[in-house]
């Protein structure tokens, strides 16, 4: 630092005028060996103060450049992390305007949701579509039926066929959404009771059409399931309305919420299974049945041919025993004919005279 160095030199120089005004004040007047011996002293120090800013100097530098070269690294260490921090603020900004587009969705999605909840016809169509991605998530194709007209001309829902018993289950699904949301905005409990009883007549008025409608007997089990598809519709019944509850269990008519639906469904899915497991089981049996019968005929036609060998073995040995004893007369037979030549051969030579050998 320059102004630093230039402070210094002038406090060296005004230490040095103190100390030569200090040194005159002390010498006598006409001394001229002090002021010759002064002089020599002032130049020596004159020159040891030249040495000395030379010094002060370089190292002025020297530490001119490592400050700004610490002032450098600093500067690009600073903007270094100004870069990173700028960079991690643009991707917050950018997550941050992402999760504003998905709010800007969800909230029309809401608005939609709100709008097709408004409409009756649209909201039972909510819950008909809710309850046929439980039963698909559920249940093989073969095991339901949508829209399913009964023999009584009623449509159902859905139709799950099951073996007899328990019989095929009629699903209705409900949603009672005007009476509930009266519930939540009661201002006081004068509304609340009087959105409950609202409650409790709209559900207790499916349970009836349900009981009417979708148990025939003969054709379906003797119970059917009134389906909610919102947990709190199902939540608030169960805990404010005990007496409802009762009275759907009296008519065979059970309420679920999508939670309980998909227990049933994994329920009726086991069923289904031992079911076929059964069958299964029925066809193994009648197989084996035939299997066994297969398996008896073929012995009795073992133990034939076993008797048709032992004849066969028989009828061997006996022809065996007839050759040997063919073998055996025929041998008696031969050694008697070489007998009889043997006799009659002298009396042949006696008969015959024998031949001339000059004849």
């Amino acid at each position: 630092m320059p102004g630093f160095s230039t402070l210094i030199i002038i406090a060296l120089t005004t230490i040095i005028l103190l100390l030569v005004m200090m040194m005159l004040r002390r010498q006598p007047a006409g001394d001229d060996t002090g002021l010759a011996e002064l002089r020599g002293q002032l130049a020596q120090m004159a020159g040891q103060s030249g040495e000395l800013q030379k010094v002060i100097a370089s190292q002025m530098a020297e530490s001119e450049g490592r400050l700004g070269t610490r002032l450098e690294q600093s500067l690009r260490d600073q903007n270094e992390r100004t870069t990173k921090s700028l960079t991690g603020m643009a991707e917050k900004l950018a997550v941050i305007t992402e999760a504003n587009n998905h709010i800007s969705q969800l909230s029309g999605q809401v608005t939609q949701l709100q709008n097709i909840l408004s409409n009756k016809q649209a909201r039972g169509s909510f819950g008909e579509v809710q309850l046929e991605n439980l039963v698909k998530d559920a249940l093989p194709d073969s095991a339901f039926s949508f829209q399913h007209t009964l023999t009584n001309g009623r449509r159902v829902d859905c139709f799950i066929t099951m073996p007899n018993p328990p019989g095929s289950i009629c699903i209705d699904s409900k949603f009672p959404l005007e009476s509930f949301r009266a519930l939540i905005e009661a201002a006081d409990e004068a509304a609340r009771v009087a959105a409950r009883r609202s409650l409790e007549g709209d559900v207790k008025k499916h349970i009836n059409d349900i009981a009417q409608k979708y148990i025939v007997p003969g054709e379906t089990a003797e119970s059917a399931i009134l389906f909610l598809p919102s947990e709190s519709v199902y939540a608030e019944i169960n805990l404010q309305l005990p007496k409802l509850v009762e009275a759907s269990r009296r008519a065979h008519v059970y309420m679920a919420g999508p939670d309980n639906l998909m227990l049933i469904l994994h329920t009726v899915r086991a069923i289904l299974r031992d079911a076929q497991m059964h069958e299964a089981a029925g066809l193994i049996q009648k197989e084996v049945d035939m299997m066994m019968q297969d398996v008896t005929r073929l012995d009795d036609r073992v133990s034939k041919l076993a008797t048709h060998f032992q004849q066969a073995e028989k009828d061997i040995s006996d022809i065996q025993t007839s050759t040997r004893k063919i073998t055996s007369r025929g041998q008696k037979i031969t050694q008697i004919e070489v007998a009889e030549d043997r006799a009659v051969s002298p009396v042949a030579d006696a008969a015959d005279p024998k031949p001339d050998l000059l004849s």
